[in-house]
C-alpha cells in the first residue's frame, strides 16, 4: 500500500502553532500572486489519487474546529481513520466522516490492504513521524509557506534514524520528495 504525505509548513518547518492554529496558512504569501496555473498547489489531483486517509487526533481536532459545511469538506467520501489511544468517539461534527482507531499502525495498514485500499493520505505531525519510523511512507509533498513562525508544532518529531530522500523535485515552490 502506498502511503503519502501532502502538507504545508512554515519556512521554519512548523505545521501549526502550539495551540493547533493554522490560520497563518491563509495569510502567508503574496495575495496578489497569479495562482491561475495551480490554484490549489496540486491538492485536488492528490486527493483524487487516495482512497483512504490516516490522521492523528490533533489533526482531527483542528479540522473539527473549522466547522466545515458539506460543500467545504475537502476529502469527499474518502475513508478516514483517526489515530487516538484516548478518544473513542469523534466530535459531533465529524461523526459519519471519520472512524477512530486505537492500536498498532502496522495492523491497520494490513487491514486496509486486505480491504482493497491502495493509497493512504497520512496527515498530522506525530502520525507522519510514526509512519517514517515504521518505514511506511513512500512519498512526501511539502509546501513551504513564506512565513516564519519561530515556534509551534514541528512537521517532524524525533526519528529513529536519518532518512535519505530520493527523487527530489521542486515545482511551483512545492518540493516533492520520495523517502524510499
Amino acid at each position: 500500500m502506498k502511503c503519502s504525505v501532502y502538507i504545508a509548513t512554515s519556512a521554519d518547518g512548523y505545521i501549526a502553532t502550539f495551540d493547533g492554529d493554522v490560520d497563518w496558512l491563509h495569510t502567508a504569501g503574496n495575495s496578489e500572486a497569479d495562482m491561475s496555473e495551480n490554484p490549489d498547489m496540486g491538492f485536488d489531483e492528490f486527493i483524487a489519487s487516495v482512497d483512504c486517509m490516516i490522521m492523528g487526533r490533533k489533526c482531527m481536532d483542528a479540522i473539527a474546529g473549522f466547522n466545515l459545511t458539506p460543500e467545504q469538506w475537502p476529502y469527499g467520501d474518502t475513508k478516514i481513520y483517526v489515530l487516538s489511544n484516548t478518544m473513542k468517539e469523534p466530535p459531533e461534527n465529524l461523526r459519519n466522516k471519520v472512524e477512530m482507531y486505537s492500536g498498532d499502525i502496522l495492523k491497520l495498514i494490513s487491514q486496509l490492504k486486505s480491504s482493497g485500499y491502495k493509497h493512504a493520505y497520512i496527515d498530522g505531525g506525530t502520525t507522519i513521524t510514526n509512519f517514517i519510523n515504521l518505514q511506511l511512507l513512500n512519498e512526501m509533498t511539502i509546501t513551504k509557506a513564506p512565513i516564519i513562525l519561530g515556534k509551534g508544532i514541528p512537521l517532524f518529531g524525533e526519528l529513529n534514524k536519518s532518512i535519505k530522500l530520493t527523487n527530489i523535485e521542486a515545482a511551483n515552490s512545492t518540493p516533492k520528495c520520495t523517502t524510499r
